[in-house]
């Protein structure tokens, strides 16, 4: 997700109410388990990005409407010191934009992975993420994308959801998110799911957008 002033006033606000409502167990099914029905299922492999990832690096952002970011990322098998250099290279990218949540899509890298960072310091790693469960409660919050600097609409998702992935160690955990922590999750679950947030607008809304942000990038 792309930080913007109004998104700063909500992780100010999200961090003085206390930390966000999130519950981790750790599932008893193997590494990979309960991924089959992702609609991507290629393995990652490592070997193919050691030289590129020896070093942590700020990396260029697929800009909107690059067709890539409709693509459904595949799922990562292999967990090792490579995964864990696209980790960095991720975080680092999105501190740079900046931003509070990347994907590996978002860099044109088509794994099942996503960095959050809500506040300095407090980094989160979701490694095959899939929600599991949602509230039927709704909230309204602002979002925007790196991959669509200065673009903000409101968007209305569940409030609470419940998320199955692996850490960066490949080990399995459940959390139980709210709040902003809820909102990034379904944001850049949607994106490694090959669904771009402008597409959980209404058709009016987007076009309306999209002809604002052209304008702006063109100036």
């Amino acid at each position: 997700m792309y930080l913007n002033e109004r998104l700063l006033v909500a992780v100010a606000y999200s961090k003085a109410a206390g930390p966000v409502s999130a519950q981790s167990s750790r599932a008893n099914s193997a590494p990979g388990d309960g991924f089959g029905g992702l609609a991507c299922r290629a393995s990652f492999r490592p070997q193919r990005f050691q030289a590129k990832y020896n070093a942590m690096t700020i990396r260029d952002i697929l800009k909107f409407p690059d067709p890539r970011l409709r693509l459904p990322a595949a799922v990562v098998t292999v967990f090792d010191g490579a995964l864990k250099a696209l980790s960095g290279d991720l975080l680092d990218t999105m501190r740079a934009a900046p931003g509070i949540g990347i994907t590996g899509p978002h860099i044109g890298e088509s794994w099942r992975i996503t960095v959050l960072e809500l506040a300095p310091g407090e980094v989160r790693i979701y490694v095959n993420p899939q929600i599991i469960w949602q509230s039927t409660e709704l909230k309204a919050h602002e979002e925007g994308s790196v991959s669509m600097p200065g673009a903000i609409e409101t968007i209305e998702r569940p409030a609470r959801v419940r998320v199955r992935y692996q850490d960066i160690n490949g080990v399995p955990a459940v959390e139980e998110a709210d709040g902003l922590l809820a909102v990034c999750l379904q944001h850049e679950i949607d994106q490694l799911d090959g669904i771009f947030w402008i597409h959980r607008l209404s058709r009016l809304k987007r076009e309306r957008l999209v002809k604002k942000w052209e304008k702006q990038r063109n100036r």
